[in-house]
């Protein structure tokens, strides 16, 4: 498989694409409005406690507190407690478990479940946390008490006492000259501190990983510093920007190369793989044709598509992908494909070429939470294994955990899928000002017939204000109402006997409307509605 890393840089936005064999995989962006949180550690203070649903609510200075779920807090408390005054206790090293991640929550949830005591957390205490999911809609951030630093080699524990390895790295003799490597480092400085090499640690030589293991255990003091110094809430560490963290994680030798349009940028990347991956330096290059990057991959048109809800497959037929408040929805269609004369055959294949496109769109656009897709009906509990064994190999290239369920009867296929950021659609768009995000509008004659209604109400009010009145309305409903030799606004005063003047107001919504007692500027509306 081909992959690249294609980055497009301007004064005000970056975008980073992955393409895999040509196609576009994966999208970042970074601007002014989007700041990428992930991986930013704070110093915050506990807001709330809900044992009811076993979480707390963290203070970081945010507009929306921070959920800290109880599965969050590490048995590392009690170390955080010692930075902020207390003694502590630091488990021996483990070395039952291989593996790597980033950030730090992914490592826990796949530990042994243990049984104990819900954490000690009261209103008002200090806390140190990590974000690990950023804010979607109206969700604020996700933090844990599990803090990690990733490095390009390894990933820093801080908190913990064990030394692991990534279990993409087969070699066992490999595996275990890494761990020792930290291990031996940790014995001549007389610390105490966990990590996890990371499968770009592999081959690498000790000098390497000693270098990177030194800076983020330097980070690490520094952040302590802050700790013993600051009030909550207080940023104690940055995570990288979100081009450099992607060069940090995915700039493999698995890349062809990354390629970006801007000196500026192709300077910055440079200089830190020059530090961090010198050898991959070669793979590193300036574009300098006429013609917009995005443009010569194809990626602009891609970026557009993922706009759409309705996709196209090679072979004919789409899918239709939509979001509800629950979980999203996607809809296979087979369209005029009937390549044979056995439907089965056919409805196997659009269902086969649907599952990889299926999953490059939830990896580019990012969907995560519960994804329940449609597929057209096969009958064949083998072509049901064979569309639900595409899924799974294809969901291989996601760094995001997935889980699948085997297609049900009625050819459903149930996914959930790690959210950690807000998905590249919502990112790029906003809600429509008009329907509210629903993707329908109330019609202009039923706004109408409800101001009418409203009227009604207010004139049937024995003791309502008297006088003139101001009706505020949206500016397309404002033209509705002005229509006509003699306006509709004309006729409903006329009809009722009531001086009413139109003024539109933009910042309304296309439904709503306000009545405003002109002499008071009391807002009538909600009196009659």
């Amino acid at each position: 498989m081909k992959k690249e890393i294609i980055i497009n840089s301007n004064a005000d936005e970056s975008r980073i694409a992955i393409t895999e064999d040509g196609k576009l995989s994966e999208l970042f962006i970074e601007n002014e409005e989007y700041e990428r949180v992930i991986g930013d550690i704070y110093l915050g203070k506990v807001a709330k406690v809900i044992p009811g649903i076993k979480a707390a609510f963290i203070d970081l200075g945010f507009k929306q507190d921070a959920f800290l779920h109880f599965s969050d807090v590490g048995d590392q408390a009690e170390d955080m407690k010692a930075l902020l005054g207390s003694d502590s206790d630091i488990d021996d090293d483990d070395d039952d478990e291989d593996e790597e991640t980033v950030p730090a929550q992914k490592q826990s949830s796949r530990q042994p479940q243990k049984r104990r005591q819900l954490p000690r957390l009261e209103r008002g205490q200090k806390i140190i946390v990590q974000i690990t999911k950023e804010p979607v809609g109206n969700k604020g951030v996700r933090v844990t008490s599990k803090v990690s630093l990733p490095g390009r080699y390894l990933v820093f524990l801080p908190f913990e006492n064990k030394v692991n390895a990534s279990k993409q790295i087969q070699n066992m003799r490999e595996k275990r000259r890494l761990k020792n490597i930290v291990r031996n480092y940790r014995t001549s400085k007389g610390l105490e501190f966990g990590a996890i090499l990371r499968t770009v640690a592999e081959e690498q030589d000790d000098k390497a990983i000693v270098e990177d293991l030194e800076n983020l255990y330097n980070i690490w003091k520094d952040i302590e510093k802050q700790i013993k110094t600051g009030e909550p809430p207080a940023l104690l560490y940055k995570d990288l920007t979100v081009t450099t963290s992607v060069i940090r994680d995915l700039f493999r030798d698995d890349v062809e190369k990354v390629l970006v349009d801007t000196k500026k940028m192709y300077k910055e990347i440079q200089q830190y793989v020059k530090v961090n991956s010198p050898d991959l330096l070669n793979k590193v290059e300036l574009y300098k044709g006429n013609k917009a990057l995005f443009d010569v991959y194809g990626i602009e048109a891609e970026i557009h598509q993922t706009l759409s809800k309705r996709v196209p497959l090679k072979i004919g037929g789409h899918l239709i992908i939509e979001k509800t408040e629950a979980m999203y929805v996607i809809d296979v269609n087979s369209g005029k494909y009937a390549k044979s004369k056995d439907q089965e055959t056919n409805s196997l294949k659009t269902n086969l070429d649907a599952s990889r496109e299926i999953v490059r769109q939830i990896r580019l656009r990012d969907l995560g939470g519960i994804i329940v897709v449609d597929f057209i009906d096969v009958y064949d509990d083998k072509n049901k294994k064979k569309v639900y064994d595409e899924l799974k190999k294809e969901f291989k290239k996601d760094r995001a955990k997935v889980t699948i369920l085997p297609m049900s009867e009625f050819g459903l296929v149930q996914i959930t899928r790690q959210r950690v950021r807000e998905n590249v659609v919502r990112s790029i768009t906003e809600q429509c000002p008009l329907c509210g995000g629903s993707g329908i509008i109330e019609s202009s004659t039923n706004i109408l017939t409800r101001i009418e209604r409203w009227i009604k109400r207010y004139k049937l009010d024995k003791n309502k204000p008297s006088g003139k009145l101001i009706l505020k309305v949206h500016p397309m409903v404002y033209t509705t109402l002005r229509e006509g030799t003699i306006s509709n606004m004309t006729k409903i005063a006329f009809r009722y006997l009531l001086r009413i003047t139109l003024e539109e107001d933009s910042t309304l919504a296309f439904q709503d409307f306000r009545f405003i007692r002109a002499k008071t500027d009391e807002d009538l509306t909600a009196k009659y509605s």
